[in-house]
């Protein structure tokens, strides 16, 4: 029996997605933008990283030939490489929204196919009677913000605010989610995680995907800073996941980073949080000596997303993507016959677009190990054929959703 490791490079879109019209992102695409920029000198910083865009390994294991195929169009910087040395192909998402529990979900076999709410954009975001009921329920003076923002922003801008009166900082984005940014020392982090999960039961009535514990430190404007105790309360898929079938199975599914989070722990029974790509990534190379025959460890390098793409830092996703090229080594030294590993994606964050949401893109899919045959799978039609080819090479019965490209 084989094992199987699944790495998730949060928002690492590759463009072309069918609808992205719909969404407002005709022309996004956050490989082929980075890749432009570093080619043509403004993904340059200065003790941070120069020149073309540089991940050698990925480009082996075909994310050139993926991305071309999703796009249409050769990322700069970049000859179309000699034959690639893994499975490689895109695909697109058939999930409403664009947001991480849908891209995740139907990553596992499990289509989102019902709308998420949203709150407004312009004005208030929340309605005075989900305010006066959070305030209410979590024994609050009342909250600040109440707003779409950037959470660095408002956290930036209010936070002083937030020491002084004790209000928690409540704010949303394009996604469906509250989210909820409070001092560690000052408000407390258990109090935090309590509010959020009244929070959370507050709009499980309005079809929110997720409520976000947003701490963090520091005592004056320019000093706060976001910690690693983020913590998500998603609703649970409306289905089984890939998940579910392999621990019903007596399976062990080791779940590194936000992913418990994002399946509202469902289908998970080994939790390993980490802080970073870095720490991610170390803690994942470790689950991979832990993983029995059978096993799924299944990551999620949250900093494409959180720190570069919403931030639409250019220079500084890049620099991440070179730093986990630099690692997919060790991943592959940690291989035994029979293994796989997949990485993906679960949307796109075009740090060169308008605004601070993600975008709809097509995801690259690359997969590698022992035996495993290189060739291109084309452009797949969801996201659920990479849940059920990780569910065929672990000798799980065919899901409802998908289908194996193996």
């Amino acid at each position: 029996m084989a094992r199987a490791f699944l790495i998730v490079l949060d928002s690492f879109g590759i463009g072309g997605a069918p609808d992205a019209e719909d969404y407002g992102d005709l022309g996004a695409d956050t490989f082929g933008h980075i890749a432009e920029f570093c080619a043509t000198g403004l993904g340059d910083r200065e003790g941070l990283r120069r020149g073309p865009l540089k991940v050698p390994h990925m480009a082996a294991l075909g994310l050139i030939h993926a991305a071309r195929q999703a796009s249409g169009q050769l990322p700069r910087g970049f000859q179309h490489p000699a034959r690639p040395i893994g499975v490689y192909g895109s695909a697109s998402e058939t999930s409403r929204g664009k947001d991480t529990p849908s891209g995740h979900w139907e990553i596992a076999g499990v289509p989102v196919t019902f709308d998420w709410s949203y709150f407004p954009v312009e004005g208030d975001a929340f309605p005075p009677d989900l305010v006066e009921a959070v305030v209410e329920a979590g024994e609050l003076p009342g909250i600040l913000g109440n707003c779409h923002a950037s959470g660095t922003e408002i956290i930036d801008r209010l936070g002083e605010e937030h020491i002084r009166t004790g209000k928690p900082i409540c704010y949303t984005s394009s996604d469906s989610v509250f989210q909820i940014a409070a001092h560690e020392t000052h408000f407390g982090l258990d109090r935090l995680y309590r509010l959020c999960e009244t929070v959370r039961e507050l709009v499980d009535e309005l079809d929110i995907g997720r409520v976000i514990a947003r701490p963090f430190i520091g005592e004056a404007q320019g000093s706060f800073e976001r910690t690693g105790n983020r913590r998500d309360y998603s609703v649970p898929p409306p289905e089984p996941t890939l998940l579910d079938r392999l621990d019903e199975a007596g399976r062990k599914v080791i779940a590194v980073g936000k992913i418990a989070d994002i399946f509202a722990h469902r289908g998970v029974n080994d939790i390993r949080k980490a802080s970073g790509n870095a720490a991610i990534l170390d803690t994942t190379i470790k689950a991979m000596d832990d993983a029995g025959e059978g096993d799924l460890v299944f990551s999620n390098l949250v900093d494409f997303d959180m720190l570069y793409g919403h931030r639409r830092d250019v220079a500084g996703y890049a620099a991440a993507l070179e730093a986990f090229d630099r690692r997919l080594p060790e991943i592959g030294r940690k291989l035994r016959a029979g293994d796989i590993v997949v990485l993906t994606a679960d949307h796109g964050c075009d740090p060169t677009w308008r605004g601070s949401d993600h975008t709809r893109e097509r995801i690259p899919i690359m997969a590698f190990g022992p035996g495993l045959r290189p060739r291109g799978i084309g452009v797949r039609s969801t996201y659920a054929d990479i849940g059920e080819s990780i569910a065929a090479h672990l000798g799980l019965p065919p899901g409802a959703h998908g289908k194996s490209f193996l």
